[in-house]
This record gives C-alpha cells, sequence and structure tokens, in this order.
C-alpha cells in the first residue's frame, strides 16, 4: 500500500481561493468546534472497540476451611460428634459448591498411645450435603457415632479419636480437601441405661423430681463409676430445647424457679466418671407437668374488734403470701364461722363494719385469699360487743 505524501498540496479551482471546495479539509470556525466536541467520544469509542482482551482468570479453588471446634461425649453406646460446619473457603471467600464431611476413626486399646491421623487416610464415614442437615442443633452439626454391643463390650476402656474434614469437588470432579480437624478422643467408659421412673410433682414453692437409681451397667456389671447426675428442663419438650438445669449427687431434686400453669418438661442423664474421662447414660423419657396452684395462704393472724358508736373496726397482721389477692371478714354471733360480710375482697388488713346493732356479741374471723383463688383457713376469732 502506497503511504501519502506529506507535501502534497490541496489545489483550488480558479475564483474559489479562500474558500473550501467539495474535498477540502477546511470546514470552517463552526466545523471546528463541532468536531472538537466530538472527538473525545470518538476516541474513547474506538478503543473500546480495539481494546485487547486479557487470558480468561482460571476458576476459583473453594477448598473448605478447617474445622477448628470438633468435640466429642458419650451418651450410652454412643459418641456424639459436635461441630461447625465450614461456610468459607480457605481463599477467605463464602462457599458456594456441594460439601462432603469425611470422618476418620481409630480405636486405641487400654494403655495404648494414640497414633495420629495421616492425611492420605481414607475416611471411615462421609456425610453427604443432604445427611447434614437433619443433623443441625443450635447452630452445630451433631452426629451420632454409634457402637454396637460387640464394639461396645470389646473396646471398654479404648480410646476412640475421632477428626473431620471438608471436601468439595473442582474442574472435572477434581477432589478439593480441607486440612484435618484438630483430633477430639473420649474414653469408653461402661454406663448405665436411661435413668428410670422420673416423677414429678408440685408443691407450694418448688416442683419435686424423684427417681430410680441405675442398679446395673449395660454390661450388667455394678454402676461403680456413677457419680451423680444431669437434670434438664424445656419449655417445649422439642429435641435441642432442653438446658441442664442442674447437676447432683442424689436421685432427687427441687426445682423452685418455675410458675404456676406453665408447662414443664424434664430429663435426666446418669454421670459417669473415670480419672478424666467422663460420660453420661441416654436421656431419660421426658416426663411433663403443669403446675398448679391449688395451696391456700396460711391464715391471718393477730385479728382485733373496736366498737366505736355505730361501726365495728377490724384489723389483723398482713398476710405474708406473694400472691395475695385480698380478705374476706366473717361475722358470726354464736356457733360456726360466720357470713361473709365483704361484698368484694378487702384489699388491706382493715375493716370498718357498720351494719352493726347496739347490744349484740360478735364474732369477726378474717381469711385470705390468693390470685389463684385458694382461701386460707379462717382466723381465729375475735369478739366484741355492742353496747
Amino acid at each position: 500500500m502506497s503511504r501519502p505524501n506529506p507535501r502534497a498540496t490541496i489545489t483550488r479551482a480558479p475564483g474559489t481561493a479562500g474558500r473550501p471546495s467539495s474535498g477540502s479539509l477546511y470546514y470552517g470556525h463552526a466545523g471546528r468546534r463541532v468536531l472538537n466536541r466530538f472527538l473525545p467520544l470518538v476516541w474513547i469509542l474506538l478503543s473500546a472497540s480495539c481494546a485487547i482482551q486479557g487470558p480468561p482468570l482460571p476458576p476459583r479453588v473453594e477448598r473448605p476451611q478447617q474445622v477448628s471446634d470438633l468435640s466429642v461425649a458419650q451418651k450410652g453406646r454412643t459418641f456424639e460428634l459436635s461441630f461447625t460446619l465450614p461456610t468459607l473457603a480457605t481463599d477467605g471467600e463464602r462457599l458456594t459448591k456441594p460439601m462432603d464431611i469425611e470422618i476418620f476413626e481409630s480405636v486405641t486399646p487400654l494403655g495404648a498411645a494414640p497414633a495420629p491421623f495421616s492425611e492420605s487416610a481414607s475416611p471411615a464415614a462421609i456425610l453427604k450435603p443432604a445427611e447434614v442437615h437433619p443433623l443441625m442443633l443450635g447452630g452445630k452439626v451433631v452426629y451420632p457415632w454409634k457402637l454396637t454391643d460387640k464394639e461396645y463390650s470389646s473396646s471398654l476402656g479404648g480410646t476412640y479419636s475421632f477428626a473431620i474434614r471438608g471436601v468439595t469437588y473442582g474442574f472435572r470432579h477434581r477432589v478439593l480437601s480441607g486440612r484435618l480437624s484438630d483430633v477430639a478422643r473420649a474414653t469408653l467408659l461402661d454406663v448405665s441405661g436411661p435413668v428410670q421412673n422420673l416423677r414429678a410433682r408440685t408443691t407450694e414453692k418448688s416442683i419435686e423430681l424423684e427417681w430410680s437409681a441405675p442398679a446395673r451397667t449395660l454390661t450388667g456389671a455394678q454402676p461403680v463409676t456413677l457419680v451423680g447426675y444431669r437434670v434438664y428442663r424445656s419449655p417445649s419438650g422439642k429435641p435441642g430445647s432442653f438446658a441442664l438445669r442442674t447437676a447432683t449427687t442424689s436421685p432427687a431434686y427441687s426445682d423452685s424457679d418455675f410458675t404456676f400453669g406453665q408447662t414443664y418438661f424434664y430429663e435426666v442423664q446418669a454421670r459417669f466418671e473415670r480419672g478424666h474421662a467422663a460420660a453420661e447414660s441416654e436421656e431419660s423419657p421426658a416426663t411433663e407437668i403443669t403446675p398448679r396452684d391449688t395451696f391456700p395462704p396460711e391464715a391471718p393472724r393477730n385479728v382485733n374488734a373496736i366498737y366505736s358508736p355505730g361501726a365495728v373496726e377490724i384489723v389483723w397482721t398482713p398476710s405474708a403470701a406473694a400472691d395475695l389477692a385480698g380478705y374476706n371478714v366473717l361475722r358470726s354471733e354464736g356457733a360456726g364461722t360466720g357470713t361473709r360480710i365483704n361484698k368484694q375482697l378487702v384489699p388491706t388488713p382493715v375493716y370498718r363494719d357498720s351494719t352493726v346493732e347496739t347490744g349484740h356479741r360478735y364474732l369477726y374471723r378474717i381469711t385470705a385469699v390468693d390470685l389463684a383463688g385458694n382461701e386460707s383457713p379462717p382466723s381465729a376469732p375475735a369478739e366484741v360487743e355492742t353496747r
């Protein structure tokens, strides 16, 4: 291709000097202003259309972060593994791929030292994403590692070790394994079956719980490592809603923190310890109770009646009942407790009886009534003569 001659000149036809021809590059002042206005836009469009595309970015590697809170606890013949499910990849960004959970297990006989897990070891179990959701409890995954009767009896006193890691799959199903978690260990103890005969009854000031102490362990032996019990309470009875109320060494518990009319559910577990190892039995069958207030206040005391012209003034010591609703005033002129003379409950420990007649002998008794409608026995009588 030939290049334009830099020295070429623009020719004009005769008589057109100073005026642009049809092929001229001269546009005048107005044309230059228009051209200068649109040149930046043209330059941007040309630059964008001619931009060189960079190489495509590599796909993101979503390798799960390491689980850092794995714990294990024995409950009956089961080890419960608890951990928080990883939600981030090692690059700090959120995981978007489905994730498997690989579980590693080893059993060390009594007296031997546990060996560490290898990153290249094969898992003993794999949890698929669809299996994880039903195991969520209180924001954590709680997985039951159940032992058979044979495994339980043959490995008593041994140490069970567990580790886990998350696994995702990249391009062409490439395995992307997170690092193994810290190892969680527990010594297998011979515990009892679930606590039996859990009973609950209501008293005026507490809910009283009692149960039968276990007589045998799961292997039929004496429960020599039994150290006590743990009592749990729930307002609904739903799994995961039971909270620890207390630890006790006796097969009984008095729960004074309750409200009449509200339903409660209780469970009890027997606790076993040997050295630094601890384990619990499975939960007892839950017992349900709705405490009802059927307990009247104490009878009022120190009732006094004083006659003044046209009326009798009755006073007494205030009731100490926390749920007091008021008092009733009973009047008689002989045997019996008398008849109530107040139309509504008396809110304070004083009453004026202006219906008396002169020349009579009256006996006054007072009862206390609580918010549940329970009425106390009558007080001792106060006697007065109107004359």
